[in-house]
């Protein structure tokens, strides 16, 4: 019952944090950004500062991921690093409420901590993985993180949905105003449902009192020496900087064809309802398939969507592909951090992982500013994202390379 109650905890940070992912990454901040506070500034030019922005961002949690990584494990610190980051992200989403209209740069200075504090907590979200899952639960319980997620974070967006398009129903006067209330519930939402994981899931030993950047580097060589997990960490940072990219910029995609910002928003809610059950299938799937495979299906899915997006031209179009995604994203991310989790040794966690996100953070440098430098030098707004294809089908090769270790050797590792 405790090991079940720290695994419920550990997954309800998910529905807590995925309120950001929804409501301001990926849905009321582009649109708001677009509309309201850079509603001046020509299309394509706002799309490559919403990518710097992105991509300042990543590169922060990227810097600072793998140090402190290592800091959580040497000093037991991974639940206490988890809170000052979720802090930030409260605070700095519940302060976009605040900015006025024009003021675009204020905004994406505070979209930039806010995305720091969120992207940030995921090294030790993470790494806390390996004390409430067993190496051959891993697959389940990452997956009902992802799906906790999806089925939290779809929640809060309906209410918020709901809060923009009718205001009057909630007192208030206009979508300006119920926007910047969306922000407010987002902090609220994240604050709340956080908590469960500090009280309830265990936080390793510390196993030294140093954590410097001597011991940093003495890692760092050996994950360059250890075959499986250097293959999978290129493969996974060449797919996930295409799967990061494609759900940080596909409303702004929509956006800058035409679709209006209803039919964005329903496409939202329709990923994250069909990624709930999707990302629990995918986690009954790998266990009868294989880890492995199941990434490869989703990586297809994925080549499917980057191909389809230079055809689109019409919303119910927008519609399908969004359908298509939710199929596959929660299975690709969610199964890629429990194949981490049984490559690696259970005492570096934190630090494993602060390696783990910040290949993922580089990859956030670099997948948003690609597409905006894209956007911006052919004028063409579908060849940004087809260009992704490359990095879904070179990913999966990659990840095809690395030797799996066996169950046994994954238990003896974590004994």
């Amino acid at each position: 019952m405790t090991a079940r109650r720290a695994q419920w905890a550990w997954s309800l940070n998910g529905w807590a944090n995925h309120a950001y992912a929804t409501t301001v990454l990926v849905a009321f901040f582009p649109i708001f950004f677009d509309k309201y506070w850079a509603k001046d500034l020509p299309g394509t030019v706002s799309t490559g500062y919403l990518g710097l922005a992105n991509g300042c961002a990543g590169a922060v949690v990227m810097v600072l991921a793998p140090w402190l990584g290592a800091v959580a494990d040497r000093r037991g610190w991974k639940k206490r690093f988890l809170g000052l980051f979720t802090a930030l992200g409260v605070v700095a989403s519940a302060a976009l409420a605040l900015i006025g209209e024009g003021q675009w740069q204020l905004a994406l200075a505070v979209f930039g901590l806010s995305s720091i504090g969120f992207f940030g907590s995921f090294s030790f979200f993470d790494a806390l993985l390996v004390e409430v899952a067993r190496p051959e639960e891993s697959d389940r319980v990452s997956a009902f993180g992802y799906a906790m997620g999806y089925l939290g974070g779809g929640l809060i967006f309906l209410f918020d949905v709901l809060l923009v398009l009718h205001p009057a129903w909630f007192g208030l006067a206009d979508a300006v105003a119920a926007t910047r209330a969306a922000f407010l519930s987002v902090a609220l939402w994240w604050a709340l449902f956080a908590w469960p994981l500090f009280r309830y899931v265990p936080e390793a030993q510390p196993t030294s009192e140093a954590a410097g950047w001597r011991e940093l580097w003495h890692t760092m060589r050996t994950i360059a020496r250890d075959p499986p997990v250097r293959t999978f960490l290129l493969g996974y940072w060449i797919y996930i900087d295409a799967l990061g990219t494609l759900q940080q910029m596909a409303v702004d995609f929509g956006a800058k064809l035409g679709f209006s910002s209803s039919a964005l928003i329903q496409a939202l809610l329709l990923v994250q309802f069909i990624s709930f059950p999707a990302a629990l299938g995918f986690g009954w799937l790998a266990d009868r398939i294989g880890t492995r495979r199941a990434i490869y299906l989703g990586l297809a899915g994925l080549v499917v969507v980057s191909g389809w997006s230079y055809f689109l031209h019409t919303e119910r179009q927008f519609y399908a592909m969004a359908s298509l995604v939710g199929l596959v994203q929660g299975g690709v991310q969610s199964l890629s951090r429990s194949y981490f989790s049984r490559l690696i040794p259970r005492e570096k966690s934190g630090e494993y992982f602060g390696f783990y996100n910040f290949i993922g953070k580089f990859a956030a440098v670099i997948g948003p500013l690609v597409v905006g430098a894209v956007a911006v030098f052919s004028g063409n707004q579908r060849l940004s994202i087809f260009p992704l294809i490359v990095s879904f089908a070179l990913g999966g090769w990659l990840l095809s390379r690395v030797r799996e270790r066996t169950l046994a050797t994954q238990v003896g590792r974590f004994a």
